[in-house]
């Protein structure tokens, strides 16, 4: 059984269609990167997931249940925009007014229980206004998690974090789907972050799913190519493109070659030609160069 299920999904708004014939599934214990440009139907989608908006056409499935079902809808926890905290309360006070919200049994144990989950133990006393901006992130993941949900749905909990905050909220998502209960779909704009723990994708574009896949199948999709540079750029660049097909410059200012080729015959062939190469290396494409050359029509 799938988390999610959706099949020909559409949203309108008056004449703009959001999202249209959109289908996506969402395995259980999956933690599921939903990737589109902005604009592309991301939040819309997610809202109607959690049933915040009214779909227009299609159907959501949730466990195998309607998400309309009161039973069903009970097992979906969300932070989509902002957590809706007390600016003046502490991270606590916060945390034990949505358990009331919630009806939560045994709520301080839960809420101790939440706020270790995402690394917020040691600053529950603080002023939820005094906490950094990964810190409140967290705590609306925490506040998502209260219940016990089966199905979290993120949206850009990664923005505006610094490079510790990233990694606390990578080890978060690894411990939330780490016994195989839990899914979690998050949306980012920072690929290369949700490449770190992400294992599927989906890739919206103009409110339609234009690929859904594994991690191991993107990482099999991105292209293998050798990165290089040399004592006379301009020409290398020329020569290359005689030889081989796809031969293109990046922003870091190395020559790339994607064609299935190896380093010694690139070496070789420049050397023959007088050009000394100073550094080469092969590497792959990763998923942020892979989303933008889809949104550019490659393959």
């Amino acid at each position: 059984m799938n988390a999610v299920e959706i099949k020909n999904l559409s949203k309108n708004f008056g004449a703009k269609q959001a999202v249209c014939g959109l289908d996506m599934t969402v395995p259980m214990g999956a933690i599921y990167g939903f990737i589109g440009e902005n604009g592309s139907g991301k939040s819309t989608t997610e809202k109607m997931i959690c049933g915040l908006i009214p779909a227009s056409g299609g159907s959501i499935k949730l466990y195998g249940k309607d998400y309309t079902d009161i039973d069903v809808r009970a097992r979906v926890g969300v932070l989509i925009e902002s957590p809706g905290c007390f600016p003046g309360l502490t991270v606590w006070d916060n945390m034990m007014l949505q358990a009331a919200n919630l009806s939560i049994p045994n709520a301080e144990k839960e809420v101790i229980k939440v706020l270790k989950t995402v690394r917020m133990e040691g600053a529950a006393g603080n002023k939820y206004k005094n906490c950094s901006l990964g810190m409140k992130q967290r705590v609306g993941i925490a506040m998502a998690l209260l219940g016990d949900p089966t199905l979290l749905v993120l949206d850009e909990p990664l923005n505006g974090l610094d490079a510790d905050g990233m990694r606390i909220m990578r080890e978060v998502f690894t411990d939330i789907i780490k016994d195989g209960k839990r899914s979690i779909i998050v949306s980012s704009h920072l690929l290369g972050e949700l490449q770190k723990v992400a294992t599927h994708y989906g890739i919206i574009r103009h409110g339609k799913m234009i690929c859904e896949m594994t991690s191991d199948e993107l990482d099999a999709s991105c292209r293998t190519y050798i990165a290089l540079q040399a004592d006379e750029m301009s020409k290398t660049k020329t020569l290359l493109g005689c030889k081989y097909s796809r031969v293109e410059e990046d922003e870091a200012g190395y020559i790339r070659v994607y064609d299935l080729t190896t380093p010694e015959d690139v070496v070789t062939y420049l050397y023959e030609n007088g050009v000394t190469v100073t550094e080469i290396m092969t590497d792959k494409i990763g998923l942020e160069e892979y989303f933008i050359d889809l949104m550019k029509g490659g393959k």
